[in-house]
């Protein structure tokens, strides 16, 4: 099958994060059926969502993993022009959801697959499909966890995200908390009867910006991102049911982003201990006021990467200059975490991503398929 054929059985399946992944999964599966592919199905803790493990050529060798995640965003609350589960073709442009962010590059490493199997690869090419990656990269790490037993330790990954296909080298890395606060309810005409959810919600909103406010004066820095620091901020506020009734609960949505070096679990330390006092010092005076926090994604920073081999390599199968750093986050930095050397490189644009009408170029699938093909004539040849 043609790579744009494949992209739309891809499409075609609405496989949102946090849900069952059967379908995709199995999509994935058909289209793997040669001889010499290796294929491992790797179910995850949750017991509906498993990622794939794939393996051609000789896996007692260093070789290079081809990874991508499989989930998309959902398209509620969008208006498209096509309908975006099922790809539209217009003149080179291929539109649907997750066409660019990034079954895209699924498509391509699918593609691909026919022509690695019939080479005479000295060291393997491995396919990596995860899951729930647009949540916080949380499925990813239970297939990290077992490459030890399922190939030699892998000399590089390169994470297809859409980097226009020039190999990217590092991002920030990323922690979002959901943090509820209680009160207690009562009639507005006499506040002094409740516990105003929102004030102290409010409270937490002040030191958030104070919070991001010290990271943009006082740093640490990194020349290579815009902006040149970590930052953080409140991206979603609830609360209340009417203007007369006194809230008796709250909710902030709030994330951090860390530049290399720093652990984003660390600029959440001073909001878990505020919550902390507020319940002592709320439980100490008898108030019914109390907070609560949930991580609900997080992933390291990838630093730029050490081993100038492979980003020259990249850049040779990419035809293209590397970028020091983007700005949005990926599974790379878990790759990196776990002691493997990680690229983004991968086809479109990031701009397109998770908005109506998401689309990809056919053009930049057959740049893909290009570096692929080269990657594959590398892996032909000693180390």
């Amino acid at each position: 099958m043609s790579v744009q054929e494949i992209l739309a059985d891809l499409v075609a399946i609405p496989s949102l994060p946090g849900t069952p992944n059967t379908v995709i999964t199995e999509c994935l599966r058909s289209h793997l059926q040669y001889a010499g592919v290796e294929v491992t199905v790797l179910p995850g803790p949750e017991g509906d969502r498993a990622n794939l493990f794939v393996t051609i050529g000789p896996r007692d060798r260093p070789g290079y993993i081809l990874s991508g995640h499989s989930d998309v965003v959902s398209v509620d609350n969008q208006v498209w022009t096509t309908d975006p589960f099922r790809l539209a073709v217009d003149d080179g442009r291929l539109t649907g959801r997750g066409t660019t962010d990034m079954k895209g590059f699924l498509a391509c490493m699918l593609a691909m697959v026919p022509e690695f199997a019939a080479m005479p690869l000295r060291r393997p090419v491995h396919l990596a499909f995860s899951y729930d990656e647009e949540i916080g990269c949380r499925g990813v790490g239970n297939m990290i966890s077992r490459l030890p037993e399922l190939c030699a330790p892998p000399a590089g990954a390169i994470i297809g995200e859409p980097s226009g296909m020039r190999p990217a080298l590092s991002h920030k890395g990323k922690q979002s908390l959901e943090l509820s606060f209680t009160g207690k309810a009562g009639h507005s005409s006499n506040p002094s009867l409740g516990e105003n959810a929102i004030y102290a919600a409010a409270d937490m909103l002040m030191h958030i910006r104070s919070m991001a406010e010290s990271m943009e004066r006082n740093g640490p820095f990194d020349a290579r991102f815009v902006p040149a620091h970590s930052t953080c901020q409140a991206g979603v506020v609830r609360g209340g049911a009417a203007v007369n009734i006194i809230p008796d609960s709250a909710e902030i949505q709030y994330e951090a982003r860390a530049i290399p070096g720093i652990d984003p679990r660390s600029l959440s330390l001073s909001i878990i201990e505020r919550i902390e006092v507020l319940n002592a010092e709320a439980q100490a005076a008898g108030r019914a006021l109390s907070a609560t926090w949930r991580e609900t994604s997080s992933y390291p920073a990838l630093p730029p990467c050490a081993d100038r081999g492979f980003v020259e390599l990249m850049e040779n199968l990419s035809s293209k200059p590397s970028v020091q750093a983007v700005s949005y986050g990926t599974e790379a930095g878990l790759y990196h975490q776990a002691g493997i050397a990680s690229i983004i490189c991968g086809p479109g644009d990031i701009a397109r991503a998770h908005g109506p009408d998401e689309f990809i170029l056919l053009s930049e699938l057959e740049d893909c398929l290009v570096m692929l093909r080269g990657l594959g004539a590398e892996l032909c040849r000693d180390a």
